[in-house]
């Protein structure tokens, strides 16, 4: 089965609005996990503009399912990575002037560094996934970096219509058979939601989604335990109907 890492993000966003104290990432990540989350997610940006070090050190006590630590390869966040040593730690682009994360990290064009950062995680023995794009570069980039996972950034595939998003459905699907082949593990995520995760989970190995921003935007109206609950249902059904 499919597994869902659960973004909370968004919740530090809510209470960072305002500087205050709620709602408390740390109290959703538990709430995530008791409702289905296999996982939990979070992204330690450089100027910290939502999850804070504090948030990032109890998550690391507190999270019981896997820690997933999205990061820059910036060397004071790869420092905090090693002294927390979350489960996995998915190496990521980061602007900031961007409002979410635009696109994959270019794995061929920083390639030193990544290889860098890479050896660095796995001593502290935490799996190192790369967010990319479908891009057959950037997948045997990943792959000759010794990377355990990818995940693709599906932006492109959750934003696009008709021509255009088949054409990107089935170049996530392409690039998905060609990581399996090179020994890759293979994750997804970015503008995945109720609707659209149907439509990829048949891609070759995927083991995981991770979303945040429609969970978080559902669970303002239903509540986060529902909302993580029919995020799972949506998964399994999709995956249910496959086998059919």
């Amino acid at each position: 089965m499919i597994k869902l890492g659960v973004n909370i993000d968004h919740v530090a966003t809510i209470r960072e609005a305002r500087k205050g104290c709620e709602p408390d990432p740390v109290h959703a990540a538990a709430l995530a996990e008791l409702s289905g989350a296999d996982g939990i997610t979070v992204h330690l940006r450089e100027d910290r503009r939502h999850i804070q070090d504090r948030d990032l050190k109890i998550l690391r006590s507190t999270v019981k399912t896997r820690l997933n630590l999205e990061m820059a390869v910036e060397e004071e966040v790869v420092k905090i990575a090693e002294e927390i040593r979350p489960e996995m730690a998915t190496l990521v682009p980061e602007k900031r002037q961007e409002v979410t994360t635009e696109g994959g990290l270019d794995v061929v064009s920083g390639k030193e560094r990544i290889k860098e950062v890479i050896k660095r995680l796995k001593k502290q023995n935490i799996l190192v996934s790369l967010f990319i794009d479908p891009d057959k570069k950037q997948v045997e980039k990943s792959a000759e970096l010794k990377a355990d996972f990818i995940e693709f950034h599906t932006g492109c595939f959750a934003n696009t219509v008709g021509k255009e998003h088949e054409k990107e459905t089935e170049r996530l699907h392409l690039m998905a058979e060609l990581a399996v082949k090179l020994g890759l593990r293979v994750n997804a995520g970015h503008g995945l939601n109720y609707w659209n995760v149907s439509e990829v989970v048949s891609m070759a190995g995927i083991e995981e989604f991770n979303i945040g921003h429609s969970i978080i935007s559902r669970a303002v109206l239903v509540g986060l335990e529902r909302a993580v609950r029919e995020m799972k249902d949506a998964i399994r059904n999709a995956e249910l109907l496959r086998k059919i």
